[in-house]
């Protein structure tokens, strides 16, 4: 697929000189930290070394003080809290992370995961039923709720009181909860809006602990679970994010909890980690327990306390996972032949599949995949509990929540993000909703989003690429969205010795420039077989890359990831 190559603008000069100087840095690595919003030591500081002090204090979030008021009070007249959350990495880390913690000074506690098939997303009415049978006065719902309107409703006309802690966007009325924790409410004046889920349950007891005098490094447990949801949820790596990732992924590196431990152990990860062997090794896993079969089995992985029992739950998983795999490899080929054996579908800007036997744990995935062969916003349906159910993700800076937003009158509900969302809807207004949903996205999407963007930091000539550098690249980690991995052009390169095509379709390449001879690097593309042609021919090229350690024998040198090649100019 053809890809485009943008290259960022650059710092201001002045910035950027200014700020070589002053931290006495290439003026390479100084426009890469102004590209950032990073323009003076202090900033580059606070960047470069991350401080738990720097959080912003909890009771800054509307009804902070509320959420905690409560909890006292249930903990005081010994009422029975339940633990609330969605099924996913995000919502079963945050239950996992609460309930934890208020085990430890509480035991008239429990957790619930709702079930993805007979309760679908979000707070249901089984589980407010669940919590009055078995004498729960207290709900804390976490990673859901803020367009709970009507269940909260349900829920107060039990006696039965919740404290939402979400961070999706609220709809045009808050639920009438004792309190709403959600830094996208309107009326919520807290410094940084881009907490993932369990990032709010973060600041529910980083609250509780504050105001009752724990002492800090009671938090420092947890944060290997917010650094997970962090990852997993492709929340902003900025601000408290890049904190918590920071601190969360130390953790993880230093004194792993006994469910994480057992998926390192049992894939073999003996490396240091990053954000994204979250995303491509642990996120998954825990992800699988509630495509599959139950959220449960994650929470109860997450808390394991015994290495025995955790490795026990890991195993479990892992056959779970094995099994999605499978599943969401045999469906994505049937989506992929239902699009090539219809015209009109083809040359549509969206992708809207609907079967109903398709297995609702892993139609997520599948638009993933989809996406990441036609490019172009995508929802794939299935039938569960009678209603069309389905998952949406979109291409870069298009908003697919907005486009779903404008056919919400077609469904029964809906919520989630710029970038992927849920909704469900009757099974007669399928077809009424791909048109719409088609016509929507026509009218508003850029074509240039249509096609898959490289964005480039920099230019580099391969004499700037030296162990110092490399060294000063590494402190801007970790990386994720609004700071992603760096990624460079270099011009005019050639190869090297003799290219190879090694895995199944990886290119294996030495490049060198006639401007530094002596300064060869090992290149590797991932799926860029079709290069090999090309890059045999002795011909330059240009190359988009990103720079990384590879370790052989012992011995570790820098290579080139390469993200795509052109005939040069």
């Amino acid at each position: 697929m053809e890809k485009r190559w943008e290259i960022k603008k650059a710092g201001d000069k002045t910035l950027v000189e200014n700020l070589a100087e002053e931290l006495k840095i290439d003026s390479i690595t100084a426009n890469l930290l102004v590209q950032r919003g990073v323009h003076n030591y202090d900033e580059a500081k606070f960047y470069f070394r991350p401080q738990l002090s720097f959080l912003h204090d909890p009771f800054l979030m509307k009804d902070m003080d509320k959420a905690i008021l409560r909890i006292e009070k249930a903990l005081a007249k010994k009422e029975k809290i339940l633990i609330y959350g969605d099924y996913d990495v995000d919502g079963t880390t945050a239950v996992a992370l609460v309930y934890a913690f208020f085990k430890k000074i509480f035991s008239q506690i429990d957790y619930y995961i709702p079930d993805r098939y007979s309760e679908g997303y979000g707070i249901s009415f089984a589980a407010i039923d669940f919590a009055q049978k078995n004498n729960f006065s207290l709900v804390i719902a976490l990673d859901c709720g803020i367009k709970a309107n009507e269940k909260i409703k349900y829920a107060n006309e039990k006696n039965i009181d919740f404290i939402i802690c979400d961070h999706h966007r609220p709809g045009d009325e808050i639920p009438n909860a004792v309190a709403v924790l959600d830094p996208k409410r309107a009326d919520c004046t807290y410094p940084f809006d881009e907490l993932s889920g369990c990032g709010i349950g973060f600041k529910l007891v980083q609250a509780y602990t504050q105001k009752n005098n724990f002492s800090t490094s009671e938090l420092n447990a947890y944060l290997d679970l917010v650094a997970i949801s962090i990852a997993a949820d492709i929340v902003p790596i900025v601000g408290e994010n890049r904190i918590l990732a920071h601190f969360g992924l130390k953790q993880l590196n230093t004194a792993p909890r006994p469910g994480i431990k057992a998926i390192l152990q049992l894939n073999n990860l003996k490396k240091e980690l990053s954000v994204t062997d979250i995303v491509f090794v642990i996120s998954p896993r825990i992800n699988a327990a509630g495509r599959m079969e139950s959220g449960k089995k994650a929470v109860e992985l997450l808390i394991s306390e015994k290495e025995e029992n955790a490795l026990d739950s890991g195993r479990n998983i892992n056959i779970t996972n094995s099994e999605r795999k499978n599943i969401d490899t045999i469906i994505t080929q049937q989506a992929i032949d239902m699009i090539e054996e219809d015209a009109e579908m083809v040359d549509r800007k969206t992708t809207v599949l609907f079967y109903p036997e398709w297995h609702k744990g892993v139609i997520g995935i599948v638009a993933s995949r989809l996406i990441e062969k036609y490019y172009r916003p995508t929802i794939i349906l299935t039938e569960s509990s009678g209603m069309a159910t389905g998952s949406a993700r979109s291409v870069k800076d298009f908003d697919v929540y907005y486009a779903i937003e404008k056919c919400g009158d077609l469904l029964e509900q809906f919520g989630g993000h710029k970038y992927a969302a849920g909704l469900t809807m009757k099974l007669e207004n399928v077809k009424i909703f791909m048109e719409r949903f088609e016509k929507i996205v026509s009218e508003t999407i850029e074509e240039r989003l249509l096609t898959p963007e490289i964005e480039i930091d920099a230019e580099l000539k391969f004499e700037d690429i030296t162990p110092k550098f490399f060294r000063l690249l590494k402190q801007f980690a970790p990386f994720g969205p609004q700071n992603m991995t760096p990624i460079f052009i270099s011009k005019n390169v050639i190869s090297v010795g003799n290219p190879s095509i090694v895995g199944v379709n990886h290119l294996k390449i030495m490049i060198g420039n006639s401007s530094a001879p002596k300064n060869n690097f090992s290149a590797i593309g991932f799926n860029m077989g079709q290069y090999y042609q090309h890059v045999s021919e002795k011909k330059s090229f240009d190359i988009c890359y990103s720079i990384e350690e590879n370790e052989w024998n012992g011995n570790v040198s820098l290579q080139l990831v390469l993200k795509d090649i052109r005939k040069s100019e």
